[in-house]
C-alpha cells in the first residue's frame, strides 16, 4: 500500500515539476529538455503532460498544446477576445482580410510560391506576403524549379500557435479548386455585366 501511495505521490510531484516549467518557459518547450530539467525518465515526463492537458482541458482558462512535439501552456482560444481587450491588443493582433486570405492559401497548399498565391487571390500578393514574413506567420522554404525559381512559402510554429493549432491536420478541409472555379466564373459575370 505505501509503495503505491509512494508512485502517486511521485506521479503528482512529476506533474507539478513540468507544469512549473512550462508556465516559466519561454516559448516551446521539447520532452527532452523537460526530462533534462527534471532528472525525469521521458516515458514520465510523457505521462505528466497526458495529466496536464487532461486537467486543463475541462475546468481551466489554460490550455497545453503540443506543435510539432513541443508543448506549451496557452490561454484557452475561446477567451482570446477578453484577452485582447484586457491587454489591449485589438487593434494590433488583427489580420486584414488579405492577410488571412493569402496566409490561408499557404496553410493549404504550402509548400507554395507568391505568384500562386497571387493566382487564387486574383491580386498582387507581395505587401500581404512581406507583412506575413514579418510577423513570422510565414517563412521561405527553398525555391521552385518552375521558371524565375519563385521562392516557395510555408506556415511556422507561430502560425499554429497563433491558431492554436497542433498541427496542419487540425484545419477545416476545404477546396481551394471549387473556390477558385466560383471566383472565376463570379468574375466571368461580373465583366459581362459590364459590357452589357
Amino acid at each position: 500500500m505505501s509503495e503505491l501511495r509512494n508512485d502517486i505521490n511521485h506521479q503528482e510531484e512529476a506533474i507539478k515539476r513540468i507544469e512549473a516549467l512550462l508556465f516559466a518557459a519561454p516559448g516551446l518547450t521539447s520532452v527532452d529538455q523537460l526530462s533534462q530539467a527534471t532528472k525525469l525518465k521521458k516515458k514520465e515526463v510523457e505521462t505528466a503532460l497526458v495529466a496536464l492537458r487532461a486537467h486543463y482541458s475541462d475546468l481551466h482558462g489554460i490550455r497545453l498544446q503540443e506543435v510539432n512535439g513541443q508543448f506549451q501552456l496557452i490561454t484557452a482560444p475561446e477567451f482570446a477576445t477578453d484577452i485582447e481587450a484586457f491587454l489591449g491588443l485589438e487593434v494590433t493582433s488583427r489580420l486584414t482580410q488579405a492577410a488571412m486570405e493569402a496566409l490561408a492559401i499557404v496553410a493549404y497548399k504550402q509548400p507554395t510560391t507568391r505568384p500562386e498565391i497571387d493566382s487564387i487571390r486574383g491580386v498582387n500578393s507581395d505587401g500581404v506576403v512581406k507583412s506575413l514574413l514579418s510577423k513570422g506567420l510565414i517563412e521561405e522554404l527553398g525555391r521552385s524549379e518552375a521558371p524565375g525559381r519563385p521562392i516557395l512559402y510555408g506556415v511556422t510554429p507561430e502560425f499554429l500557435q497563433h491558431f492554436g493549432l497542433e498541427g496542419l491536420d487540425q484545419l477545416p478541409e476545404i477546396d481551394f479548386e471549387a473556390m477558385f472555379m466560383n471566383t472565376t466564373e463570379a468574375e466571368a459575370d461580373e465583366r459581362r455585366l459590364l459590357k452589357d
